[in-house]
């Protein structure tokens, strides 16, 4: 799977979005801003993507969207909690109506027996109080582990949006 399927995946979410007048923001640390690139790389977006936060390191969690040090702490960047407070947090910090954020290990180093390389954890929420949390269990080396995660933000995000029309 390379960034051309995932650029594709997100002009259909964008696509939804749009005839839904709606928009979306991302909150990112083992992607890296894949998600915001591959949206941005869409002649348009402008009209459907608000604004990316790549929030690598707790403090930038803490400081952009106020994740709970409390939380990093007792749990860890890559968990369900630090992301459901991510992606509330970029409901909080952009003019977006849906957000994902995306926390994981994505190798060669890293992991452990309780979290090993591949665990991404992602959470979504959006302004009807909607939120939802997952943790996927990825392979391959880091590129296509970060792939795998920006295609499985889409794919959600797309469903959320099926759901809503």
């Amino acid at each position: 799977m390379d960034m051309v399927k995932n650029t594709q995946l997100a002009q259909k979410v964008g696509e939804l979005l749009m005839q839904q007048g709606k928009t979306m923001a991302c909150a990112e640390s083992c992607t890296g801003g894949g998600v915001a690139f591959c949206a941005t790389e869409n002649a348009g977006s402008s009209a459907w993507f608000e604004r990316g936060f790549v929030t690598y390191s707790n403090e930038s969690k803490n400081e952009s969207l106020g994740v709970s040090l409390d939380t990093l702490q007792r749990f860890g960047a890559v968990s369900e909690p630090v992301v459901k407070e991510m992606a509330k947090g970029t409901l909080v910090h952009s003019n977006a109506d849906i957000t994902v954020s995306i926390s994981g290990i994505a190798g060669p180093g890293g992991g452990s027996d309780e979290k090993p390389v591949g665990t991404v954890c992602f959470g979504f929420a959006d302004k009807h109080d909607w939120h939802y949390e997952t943790t996927v269990y990825f392979t391959g080396d880091r590129s296509e582990i970060r792939k795998s995660a920006i295609k499985y933000a889409f794919l959600t995000l797309k469903n959320r949006l099926l759901d809503l029309n």
